[in-house]
């Protein structure tokens, strides 16, 4: 009994011991601050981790993290040195690049002018981003650190389209040594390298300790695949995300009501719209395209899905790209004109068609809002909605009539929004011309943009071809989005990018 006794007067002891050091303890501020994972939750899965396989949204945050560019833009879109320390433009159709000495890959590699070389050929063969660079004539070596760029024409946009995630500088040993494999093993010079990528589910990334910039904020980034917005809230809600990208509408107020978090909104560089495909009937007839956006009260959409919180679109490019036309006329709501024209366009009685959509529900929301007003004018409407790499793959084959879809021109500048877009050279794939649209005065417009060097001509061309197009009707041009992202109170650096790649080299907790 004595020893029980003397047993449970230590233990005693020891809690209080415990307890009274720990009232002299400064509490933390959050009990998810004891740990180094940032954990992001987006709307889809990537699609793959090789920057020249794919160029969808998803795969892009996250290559972000794991590469860099020979050129990198800043939140104000200004266009500044990245892996090249300077470069220096001999004539119109050359640049001499200087890159940064001492830059290391995630393999241990030193970055030379022979991975820059080996990069843009690589690219320039690739059939879903060939198109960036496509201007590009020669790569020319000088030694380890020089090179030279040669265009076939001259290419006013070159080091903007060199800031594209499409063009993240790789290592060709690396890529060699994985083959096919390579978009499930990156390797690159970002300040996070790959360790894991759980289909379907997560990617993980880790802190590289040898970047050229110094070691990023965080030991870990986890990318959740999380389709639906609601459970995006729900998992900041209850401390699961650290960051969720792209918060619906309708779940906006839940996160501003969420003393523990922050919405950040700012401009993008993007355009949302109702696609059609132009090489299908009624499609293939102009006057049933323009019949549609006549039939469509884009306001509605506006103030219905997103409460006010975008811009209506006037063309395929906003604001705030380079080359962006303010004085192009959008369609006004006219059911009764849209009804006229497509009974002369000979339906009659209207027809059946299909939209096309992923597993958004914003989209759907826009989708159900489009097939009432279709089916004012004639037009019965479904709804198909699918998985996002199904969805890219059917509307890349062509296999759809109408699609909603979004472009964001990441390099801010015209060339990208409109001729991956718009140029009949670009019809399919991953280019971004899924409306399959052809017309040689769009396009002889769009390659006289992109072979001047001086602002003025460049402006004028794009600014003729938006007219061009919208008049076309193509697609119906919605809105230009607002942008956002909520985050933890507890996480600082965090910066909205307008391309919504948002580098996350700066981001960590507060008090570690």
């Amino acid at each position: 009994m004595i020893k029980n006794k003397r047993l449970i007067t230590v233990s005693v002891f020891i809690i209080i011991v415990i307890l009274l050091t720990g009232c002299g303890q400064k509490p933390k501020e959050n009990a998810n601050l004891n740990k180094d994972t940032l954990v992001i939750a987006q709307g889809a899965d990537i699609k793959s981790l090789d920057p020249h396989a794919t160029n969808d949204q998803p795969s892009s945050r996250v290559m972000r993290q794991i590469y860099d560019t020979l050129v990198e833009t800043t939140v104000d879109m200004e266009l500044v040195p990245g892996l090249a320390e300077n470069w220096e433009r001999i004539d119109e159709k050359t640049v001499k690049m200087k890159l940064r000495e001492g830059v290391k890959f995630h393999n241990g590699e030193e970055l030379k002018s022979r991975d820059v070389k080996f990069t843009l050929e690589r690219m320039l063969i690739s059939p879903e981003v060939s198109h960036i660079i496509e201007a590009i004539d020669s790569i020319k070596i000088i030694d380890d650190y020089n090179l030279i760029i040669k265009t076939k024409e001259p290419f006013g946009p070159l080091l903007a389209h060199l800031s594209h995630t499409a063009a993240s500088i790789l290592n060709e040993k690396a890529v060699k040594e994985a083959g096919e494999s390579y978009g499930s093993n990156p390797v690159g010079t970002g300040p996070f390298k790959f360790i894991n990528w759980k289909k379907g589910d997560e990617v993980t990334l880790e802190r590289f300790e040898d970047y050229y910039e110094g070691m990023a904020g965080v030991e870990k980034v986890i990318f959740k695949n999380v389709p639906k917005g609601i459970n995006r809230t729900i998992g900041l809600e209850e401390n699961r995300f650290d960051i969720a990208y792209d918060i619906d509408q309708i779940n906006k107020d839940r996160i501003i009501r969420n003393k523990n978090a922050d919405l950040l909104e700012g401009p993008s560089l993007g355009m949302i719209y109702l696609g059609f495909n132009t090489q299908k009937k009624p499609y293939n007839d102009k006057n049933i395209r323009q019949a549609i956006n006549y039939a469509i009260d884009v306001d509605e959409i506006i103030n219905e899905v997103l409460k006010g919180i975008a811009q209506r679109a006037n063309s395929p490019i906003g604001p705030r790209v380079f080359g962006y036309n303010p004085n192009v006329n959008t369609y006004d709501y006219n059911p009764d004109k849209a009804k006229r024209i497509i009974k002369q366009a000979g339906y009659e009685y209207g027809f059946n068609t299909t939209i096309l959509i992923n597993e958004n529900p914003v989209r759907k929301q826009i989708a159900e809002i489009i097939q009432n007003h279709l089916s004012k004018v004639g037009v019965t409407v479904k709804i198909e909605v699918v998985d996002w790499a199904t969805y890219l793959d059917k509307t890349a084959n062509g296999e759809h009539e109408m699609f909603i879809s979004g472009w964001i021109s990441v390099t801010g500048d015209a060339d990208y929004g409109l001729y991956g877009m718009f140029h009949s050279s670009d019809n399919g794939g991953e280019s971004g011309n899924r409306f399959f649209y052809k017309n040689k005065q769009v396009d002889k417009l769009l390659e006289k943009g992109r072979k001047f060097i001086t602002s003025k001509t460049r402006i004028e061309a794009y600014k003729e071809a938006q007219k061009l197009i919208v008049d076309d009707a193509p697609g119906v041009f919605l809105y230009y989005p607002t942008q956002n992202v909520a985050i933890q109170r507890y996480v600082k650096g965090f910066q909205l990018h307008p391309t919504g790649d948002h580098r996350l080299y700066d981001v960590g907790f507060k008090g570690y």
